[in-house]
């Protein structure tokens, strides 16, 4: 019985291997849990009336350094190498979480005009940024959270660049484990997102030509 049952298997057609083991592979492990999915929703304070003289500033769509582009969430544990958790994982790429999130940080004061790409055919501002890193670092007790990212605030209409600048915040973990850094994660995200929005209201408002370039905050 044991060679019959080999023999068929070897005569089995190779697009029906293929589709069997493919099969095989999406279903995964019978039994297995779902993935659990978490979001950045950091504490959005009251928005202040806009002020009758508020910029329209457009929102480029974020771009991100690899490892950082998907919805894997990261995390270290030496120098120089990236982990994945398994089972945990944002409910959407990083960049797509984050472009709402600067339109809302831009808008708080009530400033800006915030607009995603292509919305406003002649804002008075653009932004266009980079996720560097956003990775739970267990290099450290305890773990921490390290958001990256770097920024290029631009004329809206001419496209000349008014600044640039790289904002950095580092933020333990209460816990060591995946939830405690997605907490530790949004801590650090409204932190970086504050930075933003100020540097935004200092070197754009009231300013369409020039251009300068800011040290890394932290």
């Amino acid at each position: 019985m044991i060679q019959g049952k080999s023999l068929l298997w070897k005569r089995a057609p190779l697009p029906l291997l293929a589709l069997t083991l493919t099969g095989c592979a999406l279903l995964g492990p019978p039994g297995a849990p779902p993935p659990s999915l978490f979001t950045l929703a950091p504490g959005r304070e009251s928005v202040s009336p806009r002020d009758v003289a508020a910029q329209t500033i457009e929102i480029a769509p974020p771009a991100a350094r690899p490892g950082f582009d998907g919805s894997r969430m990261a995390y270290v544990t030496r120098p120089y190498e990236i982990q994945f958790f398994s089972r945990h994982q944002w409910v959407e790429p990083l960049p797509r979480l984050l472009a709402p999130l600067l339109g809302d940080a831009l808008e708080r004061d009530g400033s800006f005009r915030a607009t995603q790409s292509g919305e406003s055919g002649s804002p008075a501002l653009r932004l266009e940024s980079e996720i560097v890193a956003l990775q739970q670092e267990f290099t450290a007790q305890p773990s921490q959270v390290r958001f990256t990212l770097r920024a290029r605030l631009l004329d809206g209409l001419e496209r000349r660049v008014l600044a640039t600048a790289a904002f950095e915040a580092v933020e333990p973990s209460p816990g060591e484990d995946p939830y405690g850094g997605v907490i530790a994660a949004n801590r650090a995200v409204a932190r970086v997102l504050d930075e933003v929005a100020k540097w935004c209201a200092e070197n754009g408002i009231g300013r369409t030509s020039g251009s300068s370039t800011s040290d890394l905050a932290r």
